[in-house]
């Protein structure tokens, strides 16, 4: 077993999602709050306060602070002493260095996670990716570019190196707010039927097969953000 895994599969060292780590009084919140900044009903030039998001979101503004500080957590939100709250602009060099940073660590954590294949893990995987497809088929963009990012947090997870897991959980909700930005973009779309191959290949325990549709699925990625024949793309 590779010596970056856990020792034991049944001691669970794996981070928590970034979305489990809040209270249940605000699960529900943290994903209406995300989706819509991933839709762009709110933006880098919005002007929102806790109090306006409470309108908006029907809900306690302690809720609303809760949510907004673990966003910030993700750099999805800029938070500044006496400063409204405002959503984050990754510039095309900032995208860059996240992609590159995702592609090293995660062509780490497929390969782990081909190791222990467990039946629960897998199940989860499957109905991220059903909920993804089904968002794509609504045409709910937010939550299909969200519910693709959980898709790889949930992955590492199953690779049972907490650090690695920890640090994925930084650079997925930025990548996913870049994806946002492009208008243009097609990666939504395509994506569920990227991670059905990826899971496949996991079940199968397929080290060498699982890294290289990681690494083409990363390059399917980094084309879109950072390709040069996308005009529409706001990045950078």
């Amino acid at each position: 077993m590779n010596s970056f895994a856990s020792p034991s599969p049944t001691q669970s060292t794996t981070a928590p999602l970034p979305f489990s780590r809040l209270r249940a009084s605000v699960e529900d919140l943290y994903p209406r709050l995300f989706d819509a900044i991933l839709e762009r009903r709110i933006d880098s030039a919005s002007r929102f306060t806790e109090d306006s998001l409470k309108e908006m979101f029907g809900a306690s503004r302690a809720d609303v602070r809760r949510v907004l500080t673990q966003l910030s957590h993700e750099h999805v939100i800029v938070l500044r002493a006496n400063h409204r709250p405002r959503v984050a602009a990754p510039d095309r060099e900032q995208t860059r260095q996240a992609l590159h940073a995702r592609r090293l660590t995660e062509s780490t954590l497929v390969r782990l996670a081909c190791q222990r294949p467990q039946a629960d893990n897998l199940k989860h995987l499957r109905t991220l990716i059903e909920r993804e497809r089904q968002a794509v088929e609504q045409d709910r963009r937010g939550a299909a570019i969200r519910l693709s990012g959980e898709f790889h947090l949930q992955l590492a997870q199953m690779a049972g190196n907490a650090p690695l897991a920890h640090f994925l959980g930084s650079l997925v909700p930025l990548t996913s707010l870049a994806i946002a930005r492009c208008e243009g973009s097609t990666h939504s779309c395509c994506a569920w039927q990227e991670h059905k191959a990826l899971v496949e290949a996991v079940e199968r325990g397929d080290a060498s097969k699982a890294g290289m549709l990681m690494s083409r699925h990363l390059d399917h990625l980094e084309q879109t953000l950072l390709g040069s024949d996308l005009e529409q793309c706001a990045v950078g």
